[in-house]
């Protein structure tokens, strides 16, 4: 089978943009993980930031991957993909310039589409990593990231945390970003189908969901109807493999069972107790 360029993937991606239908994403981590998905049938692969982080520093989700770290493991992948790989970009690394610098790398890497979100990354101590931006510096990151493409099919996608905000608000943040010529919208926090609607009802561009499996959301007719063309239930396959790798070792050593989870799992062997030691030492505002 021999493998498509960037460019036809990227075109690919936006095939299901243009779809009446509605796709899950596999979670990709490495390019085995993306080959393998690829030849199961998946039409679309995402690699998480939270994922990457694990994966390239065993470090927990606290925007501590650097953009070369990341953009390295979107080049490994991206160099034997056979299936669009949507990048999951957090914040773009820094303010709108570093956005463009994201792009930038990453349209190099291969990747087919990526995320921008409105969250304020990195999270201050004490202070939720769900806090957002202003509206109008966020649609400036959307504005500097269509600006940085080179290759027009490359997508970008804005997201926004629907469980923060009121209705109201989340329509305002997506028509704003919608109106600034995002590719399509991605949100996270939906709770269900009468959630959606009342915010998909406004909207024009395709929607994307992460949704980590919620059942109030398991009707692809329904999300599709509503104009949902990607779902992201999560990146279960990872912890798989690290639960995987977990057992395969500890057989090998004669050791007893244990009975983490694959997340518990991936705490345990991660290093967020020592950031969590350092944010608590360096970051926290002392009387």
């Amino acid at each position: 089978m021999r493998r498509a360029s960037h460019h036809q993937l990227r075109t690919a991606f936006r095939a299901l943009l243009e779809s009446t239908e509605c796709y899950h994403t596999a979670s990709v981590f490495d390019p085995m993980s993306a080959r393998i998905a690829a030849d199961l049938g998946f039409e679309v692969g995402i690699l998480g930031g939270s994922v990457a982080s694990l994966q390239v520093l065993a470090a927990p989700d606290f925007a501590v991957i650097t953009l070369s770290e990341f953009v390295e493991q979107a080049v490994r992948i991206g160099r034997v993909s056979r299936l669009p790989v949507i990048a999951d970009a957090d914040h773009g690394y820094g303010n709108a310039l570093n956005v463009m610098r994201t792009v930038v790398e990453l349209e190099r890497a291969g990747i087919a589409a990526l995320t921008i979100e409105d969250t304020l990354l990195p999270a201050k101590f004490g202070h939720k990593s769900t806090d957002l931006i202003p509206v109008e510096e966020a649609v400036g990151k959307i504005r500097a990231a269509l600006e940085a493409r080179v290759d027009p099919d490359l997508a970008i996608v804005a997201r926004t945390n629907a469980a923060m905000l009121s209705v109201e608000q989340v329509i305002h943040r997506t028509q704003a970003y919608q109106a600034a010529g995002a590719d399509a919208l991605c949100m996270v926090g939906v709770v269900d189908f009468e959630h959606l609607e009342q915010i998909a009802s406004h909207l024009t561009v395709p929607l994307m969901l992460v949704t980590y499996g919620n059942p109030e959301l398991r009707d692809n007719p329904r999300l599709a109807r509503l104009g949902v063309r990607i779902v992201v239930n999560g990146h279960a396959a990872y912890f798989a493999a690290i639960k995987a790798t977990y057992d395969c070792l500890r057989e090998q050593r004669q050791i007893t069972a244990s009975d983490l989870s694959a997340s518990e799992l991936s705490t345990k062997y991660s290093t967020a107790e020592e950031y969590m030691v350092w944010a608590r030492e360096y970051m926290e505002v002392k009387e």
